[in-house]
């Protein structure tokens, strides 16, 4: 099977290729273009990562179903939590109408910084960021969150491009917490953080799912919303 000779590809694997090989493998036709102005195959470097991943849970739903199970430690205890969730049920937020009038007009967003007064101007990020920020990430691991608002971030207000790598390094929490507010408020995509409530010690934490690894490769199956040890 070719998607499975994809997923298995330890060449795309290193080089970041694998979603768009996969995207590419599997689309059959655009029956609407969205903001992407498409003319024939989607370039899926260019087309929105919330997109992109909405497709992604689409393959995987039609491929094997929409139950998803998965593992991961209890924050408080350590011991293992199994868990499973109906995919076709977590809630889709769709690109506001006037992110996709920005989109289309140069990819270009404004958020205000309350505590350094100042405006700030950045993008969504699309395909060709999933290649980029590992690297950037892998690169500058004591700084993951200034480097990934940096390679977002197109202009700040008052501020040099030079310097900009530094102030946002700088940045109070209270920025951080109201740009990162508006660059969601402004995307699109799947809500992937969920509640989950480990059977040994009955806390109950809140997580993103984990969605990479075996995600589009068969997992066995359990009780849907449950857990167990």
């Amino acid at each position: 099977m070719k998607e499975e000779q994809i997923l298995t590809d330890r060449q795309l694997a290193k080089s970041g290729g694998q979603i768009d090989a996969l995207l590419a493998a599997c689309w059959e036709e655009t029956t609407d273009p969205g903001p992407y102005g498409l003319d024939g195959k989607p370039d899926w470097g260019k087309v929105l990562i919330a997109d992109r991943f909405v497709a992604l849970v689409m393959i995987r739903i039609a491929t094997y179903g929409p139950t998803y199970a998965f593992d991961l430690p209890c924050e408080r205890c350590g011991e293992r939590i199994e868990w499973e969730l109906e995919l076709d049920q977590l809630p889709v937020r769709e690109l506001p109408v006037e992110s996709r009038s920005a989109f289309l007009a140069g990819n270009r967003f404004r958020a205000r910084l309350p505590e350094a007064g100042r405006d700030v101007w950045f993008r969504l990020l699309v395909g060709g960021d999933e290649r980029k920020l590992p690297q950037l990430r892998q690169a500058n691991r004591d700084k993951v969150l200034s480097v990934s608002l940096a390679h977002r971030v197109l202009e700040i207000e008052g501020v040099a491009e030079k310097d900009r790598r530094a102030f946002l390094e700088d940045l109070a929490l209270g920025d951080v917490r109201a740009l990162l507010d508006e660059i969601e408020r402004v995307d699109g995509g799947i809500e992937t953080s969920i509640d989950i409530q480990c059977p040994s010690c009955q806390a109950v934490q809140a997580v993103d799912l984990p969605f990479q690894g075996t995600f589009l490769l068969p997992t066995g199956k359990r009780s849907a919303g449950s857990s167990r040890r």
